[in-house]
C-alpha cells in the first residue's frame, strides 16, 4: 500500500511555504547594536579578520557547518536525465536530510553545465563558500572525471553519494553478511547489475575490502563485461572478465552474493537457486528490485537479502551514511574523504547492528524485535545513534590519517554529537510546527 498519494506528495512540496527548507538567521537583530554587528560596521571586524588568515572563514562564518549539493539533474533518481529545476526538489530533499540527520547546513546548488570540465570551474570557484561538496544525480561516466579533478583541485571533501553512500552501506552489510555465513571475502564471488556511478564505485570499494576484482562479474545493458569487448569505458575495463559469460544466469551459478542498481525484473527464482551458502542479494533497483525480497526468499530462505526499500529487512539507503560522513569530516576540518574514512564509516555500520536495538526503533518500524542475523545486518536508518558511530569513526580516522587540519577529543566528541543532535531536532521543530504541519 502506498504511503502517499501524487497529491499528497505535491501538496508537501507546495503548500503553507514552496520547497522543503529556508535560510534561518541563527544572531539576534533586535536593535541598532545588533544591526550594526550584523552587516556595517561591525562586519569589518570579521572580514579583516578573515583577510589576514582564511582559516579563520571557519571560526566567523558558518562555512565550517555548510555543504553544497551540486547537481545538473542528468542522473535523478530513477527519473534519469531531467534536468536541473526538475532534480532541485531532489537536491533540496538532501538537504534536509543532512540537516535532520546530523545538523548539517546545506545550499543545493543547481547547474544548468553539462560539459564536465565547465562543471570543475564553477565548482572549485564555489570553495570559499563551503565546508565540503556533496555531487549528486550526475550521469556516469562524466561523474568519474568531475569528481577526480575536483578532488585533486579543492582543499575540501568532495563526495560523489551516488557512488560512495550505496558503497559503504552495502559494504557494511557484506561485512556482517560473511560472518553469518563465514566465508572468507577473498573467495568471494559477486555479480554486479549495474555498471553505472553506483556499480562501479560498490565494486571498487569491494575490492578495497578484500575482493579481488576478476571475481567480480558485472553486467550493463549490453551483457557482461569482458575483455573482448570493445565499447568499454575505462571504469568498466577494471572489471573487465577474460571469460565471458553468456548472460547473468550463468554467472549466478555458486555466486556469493548480487549487487543489483539497473531494473526490476531481471533476478529469477531460479537463478537465485543456484547461488552458494548463504547468499547475499542486495537488490536496489527503487521502486521495484530485480528481483523482490518474498521471492528471493522463497527461492532461498537461507538468502540475506536487502533492498531499497523501507518495507523490508536490510534497506540499503545513503541516509545511513553520507550525513555522519560529512559530520566527521566537518568537525575535523577534513581536506578530502580518503578510503580509509570510507572504510572506517562501513566498519562502524557493521558493529552498531550488533548492538542492542532501542525500543524507539522498534515502535517506529511496527516492530518487536530487530537482533542481528540474515535479517538485521543493516542499522535502521532512523537509529540516532548512526551519528555518534559513524561520525565518529570517519573523525577519528580522519585525524589518524592526517586529512585533519583540527582535533577532536574523541572522549568527549560522540556524546558532544548526541546532543547537538537533539538540540538541533528541537530547534527545526519549532519551526516546521510554527508553519502548522
Amino acid at each position: 500500500m502506498a504511503l502517499f498519494t501524487p497529491q499528497e506528495a505535491l501538496d508537501y512540496h507546495s503548500k503553507v511555504r514552496p520547497g522543503k527548507v529556508e535560510v534561518v538567521p541563527v544572531k539576534p537583530c533586535r536593535n541598532q547594536k545588533d544591526l550594526s554587528m550584523a552587516y556595517s560596521p561591525g562586519v569589518a571586524e570579521a572580514c579583516n579578520a578573515i583577510h589576514a588568515d582564511t582559516e579563520l572563514s571557519y571560526t566567523y562564518t558558518g562555512r565550517g557547518n555548510l555543504v553544497a549539493v551540486v547537481s545538473n539533474g542528468t542522473a535523478v533518481l530513477g527519473l534519469g536525465n531531467i534536468g536541473p529545476e526538475a532534480g532541485k526538489p531532489v537536491m533540496e530533499g538532501k538537504g534536509v536530510l543532512f540537516k535532520v540527520f546530523a545538523d548539517v547546513d546545506c545550499y543545493d546548488i543547481n547547474l544548468d553545465v553539462k560539459d564536465p570540465v565547465k562543471l570543475c570551474e564553477i565548482v572549485k570557484a564555489l570553495e570559499p563558500t563551503f565546508g565540503g561538496i556533496n555531487l549528486e544525480d550526475i550521469k556516469a561516466p562524466e561523474c568519474f572525471y568531475i569528481e577526480d579533478r575536483l578532488k585533486k583541485e579543492m582543499n575540501i571533501p568532495v563526495f560523489h553519494d551516488d557512488q560512495h553512500g550505496t558503497a559503504i552501506i552495502s559494504g557494511a552489510g557484506l561485512i556482517n553478511a560473511l560472518e553469518i555465513s563465514g566465508k572468507k571475502i577473498g573467495d568471494v564471488k559477486v555479480v554486479v547489475s549495474g555498471a553505472g556511478a553506483a556499480g562501479i564505485a560498490c565494486s571498487r570499494f569491494y575490492a578495497l575490502m578484500g575482493v579481488p576484482t576478476e571475481n567480480i562479474a558485472m553486467f550493463d545493458s549490453r551483457g557482461h563485461i569482458h575483455t573482448g569487448r570493445t565499447d568499454l569505458t575505462p571504469e568498466k575495463k577494471e572489471f573487465a572478465q577474460k571469460k565471458a559469460c553468456a548472460n547473468m544466469a550463468e554467472a549466478f551459478k555458486g555466486a556469493d552474493m548480487f549487487l543489483g542498481l539497473s531494473q526490476a525484473g531481471l533476478v529469477t527464482k531460479d537463478m537465485v537457486k543456484n547461488m552458494g551458502k548463504n547468499p547475499v542479494l542486495f537488490a536496489c533497483a527503487n521502486p521495484v528490485p530485480e528481483i523482490s525480497y518474498p521471492e528471493a526468499k522463497e527461492a532461498r530462505p537461507d538468502a540475506i537479502m536487502g533492498t531499497g526499500r523501507t518495507d523490508y529487512p536490510n534497506q540499503i539507503n545513503n541516509v545511513s551514511g553520507f550525513p555522519f560522513i560529512f559530520r566527521g569530516a566537518l568537525d575535523v576540518r577534513a581536506k578530502e574523504i580518503n578510503e580509509e574514512m570510507k572504510l572506517a564509516a562501513a566498519r562502524a555500520l557493521a558493529a552498531l547492528a550488533k548492538e542492542p536495538v532501542p525500543d524507539y526503533i522498534l515502535e517506529a518500524y511496527g516492530a518487536k524485535e530487530f537482533k542481528f542475523g540474515i535479517d538485521y545486518v543493516i542499522p535502521k536508518p532512523l537509529d540516532l545513534r548512526l551519528i555518534e558511530w559513524v561520525a565518529g569513526a570517519v573523525a577519528e580516522v580522519a585525524m589518524k590519517t592526517g586529512v585533519a587540519r583540527k582535533t577532536v577529543n574523541m572522549d568527549t566528541y560522540r556524546d558532544e554529537l548526541k546532543k547537538r543532535l537533539g538540540a538541533s531536532r528541537a530547534r527545526m521543530e519549532n519551526i516546521v510546527s510554527s508553519y502548522g504541519w
